[in-house]
């Protein structure tokens, strides 16, 4: 376990927090004047691996090498040169700071951190991180990397294993309370479909029917439209029995303290995804509906179960798709290139 410090006064800016693998979504919006739920679970938190922040150079002025050697293998928009190491926790862990009353901008409902840190040390008034909670960005507290230092507190929570997970089959399910598709999730399955369009080698990709076709298969449909040769994917991973006859693409879940995917036999494509997203996949089962005799108690309001799934296809969240499959290598193939190249005109 570890906590974050002032550089400058080492007052004590966080609740003790343990390290997780960094939310490939962190840094992209979601809909339009949506409040968005908090990024991180409380007591954990992340590091950015990419710079943010200024300066950013535009595609144009960037070396090809000098980008694949940051892991961005096709043309983005702008890369940032800034600092790395951005830590990201749930606001409710940050302690010890308030706002500073100059950088309150934001779009509509909040703070997007757009002028820079907006909270400081109480003890001090160093800057130490920026508090964003506005429409359409993931609710955070980004800790500056150069103005905390982390502090060991005590041993790191030891690792569940691939067994304990299958028991405990903790589950994020689609559906929100209006019916609509739950944001983490949509985003979730879009990072995955990039991963599986690269693992298809440009075929098409059946996937059978159920859970896994309600989320995946009209993308697919969008992005490889059937024809010869297709190739099967099928969930795979702890507490499952293994596929047969044997797929030629796996979705595994991807381990939620260490961020590795459950392994897969050589030669069978991996599709990584959350795993509470991959046991709802994988273990939720529908209840039919029993009928019933009779009339509800006096002062007994009916409460109806909400429908397993959203009231409309999950729609592919771009910007986290087209990010992920710029940062894959099999980007630099021609028949994936001319998909990422394509843009979101692909999706309806």
């Amino acid at each position: 376990m570890d906590a974050f410090t002032c550089v400058r006064c080492d007052a004590v800016l966080t609740a003790p927090v343990s390290r997780v693998p960094y939310p490939a979504y962190a840094r992209h919006t979601y809909g339009n004047g949506r409040s968005l739920p908090v990024l991180m679970e409380s007591g954990t938190y992340a590091v950015d691996p990419e710079p943010f922040g200024p300066p950013w150079r535009q595609w144009s002025e960037i070396d090809p090498a000098e980008a694949e050697a940051r892991g961005v293998f096709a043309p983005v928009h702008a890369l940032s040169f800034g600092m790395p190491g951005s830590i990201v926790m749930a606001p409710g862990d940050a302690h010890g700071t308030v706002l500073i009353p100059e950088r309150t901008e934001g779009f509509c409902c909040g703070l997007d951190g757009r002028d820079g840190p907006n909270l400081a040390c109480a003890r001090c008034g160093q800057e130490v991180a920026t508090r964003v909670d506005d429409c359409s960005l993931w609710q955070a507290t980004w800790l500056e990397p150069s103005a905390v230092r982390r502090v060991a507190t005590g041993p790191d929570r030891s690792i569940t294993t691939w067994q304990t997970l299958a028991e405990e089959r903790h589950s994020t399910p689609p559906v929100e309370e209006n019916g609509s598709w739950s944001p983490r999730w949509e985003v979730e399955v879009s990072i995955a479909l990039a991963h599986l369009v690269a693992a298809s080698g440009g075929s098409h990709v059946t996937v059978p029917d159920g859970p896994l076709a309600e989320s995946f298969r009209r993308s697919i449909e969008d992005v490889l439209p059937p024809g010869p040769n297709a190739k099967h994917a099928a969930l795979a991973g702890p507490g499952l029995p293994a596929p047969d006859p044997a797929p030629d693409i796996l979705v595994v879940p991807r381990h939620p303290q260490t961020g590795e995917p459950w392994p897969t036999p050589p030669g069978v494509g991996a599709v990584p995804l959350a795993a509470d997203v991959w046991m709802h996949l994988a273990f939720h089962r529908e209840h039919p509906l029993l009928p019933a005799t009779g009339r509800l108690p006096a002062g007994v309001a009916r409460d109806e179960p909400l429908s397993p799934w959203p009231w409309r296809p999950l729609y592919v969240v771009t910007q986290a798709f087209f990010h992920t499959l710029a940062r894959l290598p099999a980007v630099r193939q021609p028949w994936l290139r001319a998909i990422h190249d394509g843009g979101s005109a692909q999706f309806r």
